[in-house]
């Protein structure tokens, strides 16, 4: 009984000690977060980058492994046999040691080496790639969260104002100086007003949880972002020339592409050499015992010390075509590695010149939307005026407020859409996302 009780007081010790750490392990967490402390936090914490961390933490070890190639090995033996013989049994104990190295295998060794090293950068650079995808992802997700919020900032102070002409309507109607059919449409305007503003807040959830699950969090934190003042929609934008070679000089991938090229070239190398001679050295050293009572242990040991030091030259002659087959499907992923290559720069070229027609038009619907909203909030607050002393009809009134309503979000969504572009765009040429 004493041990059962033991028992489940250890577990719960250990359960409460996890809720613990779990708890210190997201004190760390802001719950208010920046642009900038999202992506760095995605990019020390996010599934896929370590786990292209740890191909390249790999990678590294078969470098390593490479290198060490070139280098003698060493091993050491000792058997003890039970030897039966007519006038009985007799132990025997052999002690040896052996070493080999290699000392020319048609330059394989160097060009493995090589190999190994292009592998390793290939890989550090797929890091920089998906670190660059999960930067677009995030700066996307965390403006759509921008946009709501400003929506929800808009909503409330239309809200504010209907309710306002809802209770100017409602003493009106009192008074007999406005019909019902006019304060009903009141009361339905800032019904629709009320019920965008619910849209809005709902949008915001929806655009947390999906920032919130690029990052990775854990469904019980909080979170939330931090409003900017400020939004930079005409950042200072290079040609689309000049952002496609910059683009083509410093996007990883290309540089990725390029050394896998090599990777494939260093390969065909690799199996070139396979035709040519190896050269080896070895050497061992040895004693045994043979478990004779005339002759004592250690002088036993001494006279059958004996060493041996040779060199082996290993001649390819027929190996059932197995290089030549090895060498041409080298050729092969030579050019396969180089379709691909290509491939990659012409979807960064048209990924490039995408950026730049949506930055274009986002920025000329940016201006358009602005100038839009200019008209309509005048004719809008004219409008207003006029209804208020009565020198103009609900009708006139409501359908002007709709297309202020209209202008408005064109303008918060043109504003948004014409930041979010010019980041995009700005970070092909290798310019950093910035709050």
């Amino acid at each position: 009984m004493l041990k059962k009780l033991t028992l489940c007081l250890c577990m719960i010790l250990i359960a409460m000690g996890n809720h613990l750490f779990a708890q210190t392990d997201n004190t760390d967490l802001p719950k208010m977060w920046t642009l900038q402390q999202c992506l760095d936090y995605a990019k020390q914490n996010n599934i896929t980058i370590n786990s292209l961390r740890l191909t390249a933490a790999s990678n590294e070890q078969n470098l390593i492994q490479s290198k060490a190639a070139r280098y003698p090995n060493l091993s050491g033996n000792v058997s003890t046999d039970l030897n039966h013989y007519k006038s009985g049994f007799s132990p025997s104990t052999t002690f040896g040691a052996s070493s080999s190295v290699t000392l020319y295998q048609g330059n394989y060794l160097n060009n493995d080496i090589k190999s190994k090293q292009l592998a390793l950068q290939a890989a550090n650079l797929d890091i920089q790639s998906a670190e660059n995808d999960i930067t677009l992802q995030i700066t996307q997700a965390f403006l759509n969260i921008l946009l709501a919020k400003e929506n929800i900032l808009y909503y409330k102070d239309l809200i504010t104002t209907s309710e306002a002409q809802v209770t100017q309507a409602q003493q009106k109607y009192d008074t007999g100086y406005l019909a019902k059919k006019d304060l009903l449409e009141l009361q339905a305007s800032l019904a629709t007003d009320k019920y965008s503003l619910v849209n809005a807040e709902n949008t915001v959830r929806q655009n947390k949880l999906t920032l919130k699950q690029i990052l990775q969090l854990p469904t019980e934190d909080t979170f939330d972002v931090v409003s900017s003042d400020t939004v930079n929609v005409n950042p200072a934008l290079v040609s689309l020339s000049d952002a496609e070679s910059a683009a083509l000089q410093t996007r990883p991938e290309i540089k990725s592409g390029e050394l896998n090229v090599d990777v494939e070239k260093v390969e065909l190398e690799k199996a070139k050499s396979t035709l040519r001679p190896t050269l080896s050295a070895g050497g061992s050293l040895g004693t045994n015992y043979a478990g004779n009572p005339s002759s004592p242990y250690f002088p036993a040991l001494n006279n059958n010390f004996y060493q041996q030091i040779g060199l082996t030259l290993s001649i390819p002659i027929l190996d059932r075509k197995v290089t030549k087959a090895n060498t041409e499907r080298a050729k092969i992923n030579i050019e396969q590695a180089k379709l691909n290559l290509k491939n990659t720069k012409t979807t960064l070229s048209q990924s490039v010149e995408q950026s730049y027609i949506d930055v274009e038009n986002s920025l000329n619907q940016y201006q358009a939307a602005k100038v839009q909203l200019d008209y309509t909030q005048e004719a809008f607050r004219i409008a207003d005026a006029s209804y208020k002393i009565g020198q103009s009809n609900l009708v006139d009134y409501l359908q002007q407020k709709n297309l202020y309503i209209q202008a408005e979000q064109s303008f918060i969504q043109a504003k948004y859409s014409a930041a979010l572009y010019a980041k995009i765009y700005n970070f092909y040429t290798g310019i950093p996302v910035t709050e």
